[in-house]
């Protein structure tokens, strides 16, 4: 039976439940993120002191809604979109059980809505973290493990295509670096559900009744093997994206595909240890783990980032001279299609990722410097960099690319589409630059008034922390308005935007499946090998990507001046006789 229909403008391959299932699963994000932006709204504006909207109940509870939106719901459901995508499509093979991956999607969805009803009830407002003795409604703790059990499906449902594909030869040779990309968020995702069940199924236990205690600091431990763990999912899942954009756009080759594929496997092994740096103040752990896991095991994951940070804009850089945009150091960038959001979004998600999320994460796992910032402000300013910047603005590039392809509609509104990639970044990146700058200073994370008003022990920060916090306000409805940028022109999309194919329809926009006539192809062509990249000898026409390099040298002096500061800073808080 004729299954499959090819993409007359990308030649991807796409089978009817797969497709289906990528277009649902992504709606269900743009969702979940327009939610999380609204409840941002609300904690931007009462961090921001001289307007201060919620008050503390309603503050807690739009902080906890924000978070689990944002870092759990909208990133799951874009990545399990992203699975489905890497497997079937990218593998030209039909997607294993889809009986099974619609269940997997109802649960997620069951999930998420029965954690935000817990939440709106008023009676969870117990943070992302939600650490014990802190105690949500049972259907907050069980929302999250539904929807743990729906993505663990849609992870098999993934890991079933590939085995499909191996055994119908549906590829030449191994499988491409993205979907190698895709497997590595998927192995950790299976690591970080297992610790999540491990820790919510008791709590949740806990909170009707059938356990009397749960230990504080045990919950932090595992917590934080689902919690951190869940952001390397991210890490995985985005630089796979920014390989598919570099192909797509540039026609792009990795410089070294086993350097890559090694990189990936860094992550498997050694990522999940840097959750360490949420409990290095933690009592009852020892200090030879804390060492081992801020050091040698966050080294060897950092240098996983800096591979693909070095070979992702190399790649490109080598395919731009190799058309001939050989001038000076920056002509392959100068001239790279910026008015393309898909571009825009993938290359400032890949510098805010390195330059800001990759630096403060190291210097924050260091653990005579997490002293000083630990528990800070700067501690969300941090992951707002990797996974609100990172993570959020390939996964927004990736929609841009797909809409036409997979949706089969033209962008609508194309000129905000343009605009939207700089006025989210800029924005989120005037909010961290202050936010880590106020985290300096001392400003707490997590308490609603810096001022501490009514407070029998009061604190006074200095001028500088209000000036830092409401300039971070400001960036950060920014932020929020390029957010609601995004989301204008992808639902506008789907609902508005000129079809590409007369049967882009309003309920195709949402997952039913196209007429049986478009879909005439029974058994794609396997996807053929990449021919291998000719070798030059070393040494013998200088490198082949200066300009990526001397961004390289530009990162690693940049990340040398802001180690040092923070040391300094550190001495003049901790001074040594």
């Amino acid at each position: 039976m004729a299954r499959f229909r090819i993409c007359p403008d990308s030649g991807f391959y796409f089978d009817r439940s797969a497709e289906s299932l990528i277009k649902v699963n992504a709606v269900a994000a743009a969702v979940s993120l327009l939610f999380a932006g609204i409840m941002a709204l609300g904690v931007i504006l009462t961090r921001w002191q001289d307007v201060h909207l919620l008050p503390a109940d309603r503050f807690y509870q739009a902080l906890t809604l924000h978070g689990i939106n944002a870092l759990i719901f909208w990133i799951i459901f874009f990545e399990i979109a992203i699975l489905y995508f890497a497997s079937s499509t990218l593998l030209r093979c039909r997607l294993a059980a889809p009986r099974w991956a619609w269940l997997g999607f109802v649960l997620m969805v069951a999930g998420a809505v029965l954690n935000n009803i817990a939440v709106l009830r008023g009676r969870s407002s117990v943070m992302m973290t939600s650490y014990a003795p802190m105690q949500a409604e049972p259907s907050f703790y069980l929302g999250l493990i539904v929807f743990a059990v729906g993505a663990l499906i849609g992870c098999f449902v993934f890991l079933g295509t590939l085995v499909i594909a191996r055994d119908e030869k549906t590829y030449e040779g191994s499988i491409p670096l993205v979907t190698f990309g895709a497997l590595t968020a998927c192995i950790i995702a299976v690591f970080t559900i297992a610790s999540g069940a491990i820790i919510l199924i008791p709590t949740w236990l806990w909170s009707i009744g059938y356990i009397n205690h749960i230990d504080a600091a045990m919950y932090r431990l595992i917590w934080w093997g689902l919690g951190h763990s869940s952001q390397q999912i991210n890490v995985a899942a985005h630089v796979s994206v920014w390989y598919l954009i570099a192909g797509v756009l540039f026609g792009a080759r990795p410089m070294s595909e086993k350097v890559s594929r090694t990189a990936f496997l860094l992550y498997i092994l050694f990522l999940q240890l840097a959750s360490a740096h949420h409990i290095l103040v933690d009592p009852g752990i020892s200090s030879e783990w804390k060492v081992f896991n801020t050091s040698y095991a966050m080294y060897l994951a950092v240098l996983a980032s800096m591979i693909h940070g070095l070979t992702v804009p190399g790649s490109v850089e080598v395919a731009q001279r190799r058309k001939g945009l050989t001038k000076g150091m920056f002509e392959w960038l100068r001239k790279a299609p910026w008015g393309n959001p898909v571009f825009s979004g993938f290359f400032l998600s890949l510098v805010i990722f390195g330059f800001i999320g990759g630096i403060t994460g190291v210097v924050m796992g260091t653990e005579q410097i997490n002293l000083i910032i630990h528990n800070t402000i700067y501690v969300p300013a941090h992951f707002h960099a990797t996974v609100a910047v990172g993570t959020t603005l390939a996964f927004m590039a990736l929609t841009y690319l797909l809409i036409p392809v997979l949706f089969r509609r033209e962008l609508f509104l194309p000129g905000i589409a343009k605009l939207q990639p700089y006025v989210f970044s800029a924005g989120m990146t005037l909010m961290i630059l202050f936010m880590l700058g106020a985290g300096t200073l001392g400003v707490s994370r997590r308490h609603w008034d810096m001022a501490f008003t009514g407070s029998l022990l009061s604190f006074e920060y200095p001028g500088t922390a209000y000036v830092m916090m409401a300039v971070a306000g400001i960036g950060g409805v920014l932020g929020v308005v390029g957010g609601a940028m995004y989301l204008v022109v992808t639902v506008g999309s789907l609902l508005f935007g000129r079809k590409k194919d007369p049967e882009a329809g309003l309920l195709q926009s949402f997952g039913f499946p196209m007429s049986s006539g478009r879909y005439g192809v029974a058994r794609a062509e396997p996807l053929p090998m990449a021919p291998r990249l000719s070798v030059e000898e070393h040494g013998s026409a200088g490198f082949e990507a200066p300009g990526t390099f001397v961004l390289a040298m530009t990162l690693l002096v940049a990340f040398v001046i802001y180690y040092f500061v923070n040391w300094d800073y550190l001495s003049s808080v901790w001074p040594l006789r």
